[in-house]
């Protein structure tokens, strides 16, 4: 437990104590843009295979128990969150790094899930986090999950933060008729949700859909715990 409590801090202080901050602007100011990405992405896999490895030996101490009767709306948020992570994944965004310099377009960066929100990626992320911390009910899974969520949601907090201060105005615009929370901007009257789904199309649902009912069908080999009988 020792070193997945470690890998954890690890994790969580590269992203929290590094990216986002103005720690971060030095690094990329005496690093270049292009060295500070690569160390980072480093760090961040270093950091990602340490957790795995350290969750997959940790004893297991339970607190509230698996709740089997959960799974099903553990389901349809590991669902969402996959057509969330899909769907940002494919879709241009000025929050992603290397593509700030898209906020120069204006309202031609808003389109698609971005209507929804302007975090697609890390929301998925959080949710399915939230979803396996909720169904296993261990404390190595509140560990590593509840990081991954705290670092998703935290994460989008961040970003918006970087960019505000490294664009400014542009940023400012960007914001306007976008939300962090999935379907604020829409519900404030801020965008409409109808131009998202068109500009969304069949494609990027349809491969997100499919890597779902392939992670959910082959489970149980893949991370040793089956959801659906063969």
């Amino acid at each position: 437990m020792n070193s997945l409590i470690a890998a954890t801090v690890f994790f969580l202080l590269i992203h929290f104590g590094v990216s986002g901050t103005r720690l971060r602007d030095v690094l990329v100011a005496r690093m270049g843009a292009g060295m500070y990405r690569g160390a980072f992405a480093l760090a961040s896999v270093v950091g990602i295979v340490w957790m795995s490895r350290a969750y997959g030996r940790a004893p297991d101490i339970e607190l509230w128990g698996q709740l089997v009767g959960l799974h099903p709306l553990a389901a349809v948020l590991v669902f969402i969150a996959f057509l969330y992570v899909g769907i940002g994944l494919a879709t241009p965004s000025p929050t992603v790094a290397g593509m700030e310099a898209t906020l120069a377009q204006g309202a031609a960066t808003v389109r698609g899930i971005v209507r929804i929100t302007r975090h697609p990626f890390l929301w998925g992320v959080g949710l399915w986090a939230i979803a396996h911390l909720i169904v296993n009910g261990d404390l190595a899974s509140v560990i590593l999950f509840g990081a991954l969520l705290v670092l998703a949601l935290g994460g989008t907090v961040s970003i918006d933060a970087k960019r505000r201060r490294n664009f400014g105005d542009e940023w400012k615009r960007f914001a306007e008729v976008t939300s962090n929370v999935p379907f604020a901007a829409i519900a404030a009257g801020r965008n409409q949700f109808l131009p998202a789904l068109r500009e969304i199309g069949i494609l990027r649902p349809g491969i997100a859909i499919v890597a779902f009912a392939v992670v959910m069908y082959f489970h149980g080999q893949l991370f040793g715990a089956p959801l659906i009988a063969p």
